[in-house]
Protein backbone atom coordinates (compact mmCIF):
# COMPACT_ATOMS: atom_id res chain seq x y z
CA UNK A 1 0.00 0.00 0.00
CA UNK A 2 1.26 3.50 -0.82
CA UNK A 3 1.06 6.48 1.52
CA UNK A 4 1.73 10.18 1.13
CA UNK A 5 3.27 12.25 3.90
CA UNK A 6 3.25 16.03 3.98
CA UNK A 7 2.28 18.93 6.23
CA UNK A 8 -0.01 21.94 6.12
CA UNK A 9 2.92 24.33 6.40
CA UNK A 10 4.59 22.85 3.34
CA UNK A 11 1.41 23.17 1.30
CA UNK A 12 0.67 26.73 2.37
CA UNK A 13 4.22 27.77 1.55
CA UNK A 14 3.82 26.58 -2.03
CA UNK A 15 0.46 28.30 -2.34
CA UNK A 16 1.85 31.61 -1.00
CA UNK A 17 4.77 31.40 -3.40
CA UNK A 18 2.52 30.84 -6.42
CA UNK A 19 0.39 33.90 -5.49
CA UNK A 20 3.27 36.14 -4.40
CA UNK A 21 2.03 36.25 -0.79
CA UNK A 22 4.14 36.86 2.29
CA UNK A 23 4.31 34.87 5.50
CA UNK A 24 1.77 37.26 7.03
CA UNK A 25 -0.89 35.90 4.69
CA UNK A 26 -3.85 34.13 6.29
CA UNK A 27 -2.44 30.96 4.79
CA UNK A 28 0.63 31.09 7.04
CA UNK A 29 0.62 28.71 10.01
CA UNK A 30 3.37 27.76 12.36
CA UNK A 31 1.91 24.42 13.35
CA UNK A 32 2.48 21.29 11.30
CA UNK A 33 -0.42 18.99 10.62
CA UNK A 34 0.94 15.76 9.14
CA UNK A 35 -1.46 13.49 7.32
CA UNK A 36 -1.33 10.01 5.90
CA UNK A 37 -4.46 9.44 3.88
CA UNK A 38 -5.89 9.37 0.41
CA UNK A 39 -8.70 11.72 1.34
CA UNK A 40 -8.38 14.14 4.23
CA UNK A 41 -9.88 17.45 5.29
CA UNK A 42 -8.70 19.74 8.04
CA UNK A 43 -9.52 23.20 9.39
CA UNK A 44 -6.60 24.43 11.51
CA UNK A 45 -8.41 27.65 12.56
CA UNK A 46 -11.25 29.92 11.57
CA UNK A 47 -9.33 31.61 8.79
CA UNK A 48 -8.55 28.78 6.42
CA UNK A 49 -9.22 25.20 5.56
CA UNK A 50 -7.29 22.42 3.92
CA UNK A 51 -8.72 19.64 1.80
CA UNK A 52 -6.86 16.69 0.37
CA UNK A 53 -8.61 15.04 -2.54
CA UNK A 54 -7.61 11.99 -4.57
CA UNK A 55 -6.22 13.18 -7.87
CA UNK A 56 -4.48 10.32 -9.64
CA UNK A 57 -2.77 7.10 -8.69
CA UNK A 58 0.57 8.85 -8.22
CA UNK A 59 -0.49 12.04 -6.49
CA UNK A 60 -2.95 14.04 -4.42
CA UNK A 61 -4.76 17.31 -5.00
CA UNK A 62 -4.49 19.91 -2.23
CA UNK A 63 -6.89 22.85 -2.25
CA UNK A 64 -6.30 25.88 0.01
CA UNK A 65 -9.00 28.49 0.75
CA UNK A 66 -8.66 31.84 2.54
CA UNK A 67 -11.32 33.66 4.62
CA UNK A 68 -13.44 36.74 3.79
CA UNK A 69 -14.54 35.55 0.40
CA UNK A 70 -11.00 35.30 -1.00
CA UNK A 71 -10.24 31.91 -2.40
CA UNK A 72 -6.80 30.75 -3.21
CA UNK A 73 -7.05 27.55 -5.20
CA UNK A 74 -3.92 25.73 -6.06
CA UNK A 75 -3.59 22.10 -7.02
CA UNK A 76 -0.32 20.91 -5.57
CA UNK A 77 0.99 17.53 -6.53
CA UNK A 78 2.81 15.41 -3.97
CA UNK A 79 4.18 12.08 -4.99
CA UNK A 80 2.86 9.09 -3.07
CA UNK A 81 5.69 7.35 -1.22
CA UNK A 82 5.70 3.64 -1.99
CA UNK A 83 7.36 1.23 0.42
CA UNK A 84 8.44 -1.98 -1.30
CA UNK A 85 9.17 -4.85 1.07
CA UNK A 86 9.78 -8.52 0.38
CA UNK A 87 7.45 -11.03 2.00
CA UNK A 88 8.35 -14.10 4.02
CA UNK A 89 4.93 -15.64 3.48
CA UNK A 90 4.94 -15.79 -0.31
CA UNK A 91 7.88 -18.08 -1.10
CA UNK A 92 5.95 -21.01 -2.54
CA UNK A 93 6.93 -21.72 -6.12
CA UNK A 94 10.23 -19.85 -5.92
CA UNK A 95 13.49 -21.63 -6.62
CA UNK A 96 16.68 -21.24 -4.60
CA UNK A 97 20.26 -22.26 -5.18
CA UNK A 98 22.59 -22.96 -2.27
CA UNK A 99 26.35 -22.96 -2.70
CA UNK A 100 28.17 -24.59 0.25
CA UNK A 101 31.88 -24.66 1.02
CA UNK A 102 33.12 -28.11 1.98
CA UNK A 103 36.07 -26.69 3.96
CA UNK A 104 35.18 -26.56 7.69
CA UNK A 105 32.28 -28.91 6.97
CA UNK A 106 31.78 -29.41 10.69
CA UNK A 107 30.42 -25.86 10.58
CA UNK A 108 29.01 -25.51 7.08
CA UNK A 109 26.86 -28.64 7.18
CA UNK A 110 24.86 -27.50 10.24
CA UNK A 111 24.50 -24.10 8.55
CA UNK A 112 23.10 -25.86 5.48
CA UNK A 113 20.72 -27.91 7.59
CA UNK A 114 19.47 -24.77 9.32
CA UNK A 115 18.87 -23.12 5.95
CA UNK A 116 17.00 -26.15 4.56
CA UNK A 117 14.78 -26.34 7.64
CA UNK A 118 13.93 -22.67 7.32
CA UNK A 119 13.10 -22.98 3.62
CA UNK A 120 10.80 -25.89 4.41
CA UNK A 121 9.13 -23.96 7.23
CA UNK A 122 8.35 -21.15 4.81
CA UNK A 123 6.75 -23.43 2.19
CA UNK A 124 9.70 -23.84 -0.15
CA UNK A 125 9.59 -27.36 -1.57
CA UNK A 126 12.63 -29.63 -1.65
CA UNK A 127 12.43 -29.92 -5.43
CA UNK A 128 12.78 -26.14 -5.69
CA UNK A 129 16.19 -26.16 -3.98
CA UNK A 130 19.51 -27.14 -5.55
CA UNK A 131 22.63 -27.52 -3.38
CA UNK A 132 26.08 -27.17 -4.96
CA UNK A 133 29.20 -28.06 -2.99
CA UNK A 134 32.50 -26.27 -3.66
CA UNK A 135 35.95 -26.80 -2.10
CA UNK A 136 36.03 -23.63 0.02
CA UNK A 137 34.60 -20.17 0.63
CA UNK A 138 36.91 -18.66 -1.99
CA UNK A 139 35.03 -20.56 -4.71
CA UNK A 140 31.54 -19.48 -3.64
CA UNK A 141 31.34 -16.35 -5.78
CA UNK A 142 32.09 -17.84 -9.19
CA UNK A 143 29.54 -20.64 -8.75
CA UNK A 144 26.91 -18.26 -7.34
CA UNK A 145 27.30 -16.04 -10.40
CA UNK A 146 26.95 -19.03 -12.72
CA UNK A 147 23.75 -20.10 -10.98
CA UNK A 148 22.38 -16.57 -11.01
CA UNK A 149 22.98 -16.13 -14.73
CA UNK A 150 21.16 -19.39 -15.45
CA UNK A 151 17.89 -17.57 -14.54
CA UNK A 152 16.62 -20.71 -12.82
CA UNK A 153 16.64 -19.26 -9.31
CA UNK A 154 15.08 -16.31 -7.51
CA UNK A 155 17.98 -16.13 -5.03
CA UNK A 156 21.32 -17.80 -4.32
CA UNK A 157 22.48 -18.54 -0.77
CA UNK A 158 26.23 -18.86 -0.19
CA UNK A 159 27.35 -20.77 2.91
CA UNK A 160 30.89 -21.04 4.23
CA UNK A 161 33.06 -20.70 7.32
CA UNK A 162 36.42 -18.94 7.54
CA UNK A 163 38.27 -19.29 10.85
CA UNK A 164 41.29 -17.18 11.69
CA UNK A 165 44.59 -19.04 11.87
CA UNK A 166 48.19 -18.07 12.53
CA UNK A 167 48.74 -16.48 9.12
CA UNK A 168 47.11 -13.75 7.05
CA UNK A 169 45.42 -16.35 4.85
CA UNK A 170 42.20 -15.75 6.80
CA UNK A 171 41.98 -12.11 5.70
CA UNK A 172 42.57 -12.95 2.05
CA UNK A 173 39.92 -15.68 1.97
CA UNK A 174 37.32 -13.73 3.99
CA UNK A 175 37.68 -10.61 1.85
CA UNK A 176 37.66 -12.57 -1.40
CA UNK A 177 34.56 -14.52 -0.35
CA UNK A 178 32.66 -11.35 0.50
CA UNK A 179 33.63 -9.51 -2.68
CA UNK A 180 32.99 -12.61 -4.77
CA UNK A 181 29.43 -13.02 -3.51
CA UNK A 182 28.75 -9.32 -3.99
CA UNK A 183 30.11 -9.40 -7.53
CA UNK A 184 27.97 -12.45 -8.29
CA UNK A 185 24.84 -10.57 -7.30
CA UNK A 186 25.77 -7.44 -9.24
CA UNK A 187 26.81 -9.30 -12.38
CA UNK A 188 23.87 -11.70 -12.47
CA UNK A 189 21.12 -9.39 -11.21
CA UNK A 190 19.98 -12.13 -8.81
CA UNK A 191 20.19 -11.72 -5.01
CA UNK A 192 23.21 -13.62 -3.70
CA UNK A 193 23.14 -13.89 0.08
CA UNK A 194 26.36 -13.86 2.11
CA UNK A 195 26.03 -16.69 4.62
CA UNK A 196 29.73 -17.04 5.38
CA UNK A 197 30.90 -17.07 8.99
CA UNK A 198 34.15 -15.21 9.66
CA UNK A 199 35.21 -16.15 13.17
CA UNK A 200 38.24 -15.84 15.42
CA UNK A 201 38.17 -19.50 16.47
CA UNK A 202 36.25 -22.71 15.92
CA UNK A 203 34.19 -22.29 19.09
CA UNK A 204 32.71 -19.06 17.74
CA UNK A 205 31.88 -20.77 14.46
CA UNK A 206 30.18 -23.76 16.09
CA UNK A 207 28.17 -21.49 18.37
CA UNK A 208 26.81 -19.72 15.28
CA UNK A 209 26.03 -22.95 13.45
CA UNK A 210 23.24 -24.12 15.74
CA UNK A 211 24.88 -23.48 19.10
CA UNK A 212 24.07 -20.89 21.74
CA UNK A 213 24.30 -18.04 19.23
CA UNK A 214 21.67 -19.55 16.94
CA UNK A 215 22.02 -20.76 13.37
CA UNK A 216 23.22 -18.18 10.89
CA UNK A 217 22.30 -20.49 8.03
CA UNK A 218 18.67 -20.18 9.04
CA UNK A 219 18.97 -16.40 9.20
CA UNK A 220 20.57 -16.29 5.77
CA UNK A 221 17.71 -18.38 4.37
CA UNK A 222 15.21 -15.82 5.66
CA UNK A 223 17.19 -13.09 3.93
CA UNK A 224 17.14 -15.11 0.71
CA UNK A 225 13.35 -15.53 0.87
CA UNK A 226 12.75 -11.84 1.53
CA UNK A 227 15.08 -10.70 -1.25
CA UNK A 228 13.63 -13.22 -3.70
CA UNK A 229 10.13 -11.96 -2.93
CA UNK A 230 11.22 -8.34 -3.28
CA UNK A 231 12.75 -8.94 -6.71
CA UNK A 232 9.99 -11.23 -7.95
CA UNK A 233 7.00 -9.15 -6.88
CA UNK A 234 8.28 -5.56 -6.86
CA UNK A 235 11.50 -5.21 -8.87
CA UNK A 236 10.74 -7.30 -11.92
CA UNK A 237 11.01 -4.80 -14.78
Amino acid sequence: MAFATSSFTDCSFLARKSHGLSNSSPLHHRRHHPFMSVSFSQKPNNSSSLQVQPLQENGFGIKLKGKEGRRYSEILRTQAVRHLVGSLTNAEGMRFGIVVARFNEIVTRPLLEGALETFKRYSVKDEDIDVVWVPGSYELGVVAEKLGKSRKYQAILCIGAVVRGETTHYDAVANSAASGVQSAALNSGVPCIFGVLTCEDMDQAINRAGGKSGNKGSEAALTAIEMASLFEHHLKF
